[in-house]
Formats: C-alpha cells, structure tokens, sequence
C-alpha cells in the first residue's frame, strides 16, 4: 500500500499565520454565528473551536488563519470586538506569535 502525500500542501497548512479568538459572556442564541459571521466578513478561515457552556457562562476559544485578511490585523481585531460589543460578549483577539511568546517556559 501506498500513500501520496502532497508535501508542498502540508509545509503550506503549517506555515499559515493564526491568531487566536476568544469569546466569553452570557450564553445566549447567536455568537458562535456572530463571531464566524465576523471571521467570514474580514476574510479569516475558522481553523478550530472549542466552547463550552458552564450554566449560564459561555466560552470559546477559536483558531483562525489570517494570511488572506482583506484588512489589517487591528482592523480584525476591532471589528471582533465591537461586534462583541453590540452581542453582549466580549470578543479578543491575538495574533499567534503574541500568544506563544506569552506562553513559552
């Protein structure tokens, strides 16, 4: 048995630039689809999600690739936040490198 692995395809999913989302407030009906809503819009592509719903608390932390952003970074990030905002959720947004060289040992 043999596999055809596309190399050039796997070095291009590793080498995408990522930031990390997270959502946090009162659960309530609408912000998984307004925060991908806000992804698809500023051109991000929704890589992972995890959420959960602790009683009446949601979180969600999302992984998304920026590369193809049809704006700049803090104009994503901005346009997250005041639709967190307008939801009732607050939404952060932090570019990849920000985020692991804050979690390095």
């Amino acid at each position: 048995m043999s596999y055809n692995i596309d190399v050039n395809f796997i070095t291009r999913s590793f080498n995408k630039v990522k930031a990390v989302i997270t959502v946090t407030g009162k659960d309530k009906v609408g912000i998984i689809a307004t925060t991908s809503a806000q992804c698809a819009k500023f051109g991000a592509n929704i890589v992972d999600i995890s959420q959960t719903v602790m009683k009446e608390y949601f979180a969600m932390i999302m992984l998304v690739e920026i590369d193809a952003l049809n704006t700049d970074f803090a104009a994503f990030a901005e346009g997250l936040k005041k639709a967190g905002e307008e939801s009732g959720v607050d939404i952060r947004v932090m570019h990849e490198d920000i985020f692991n060289t804050m979690h390095k040992i």
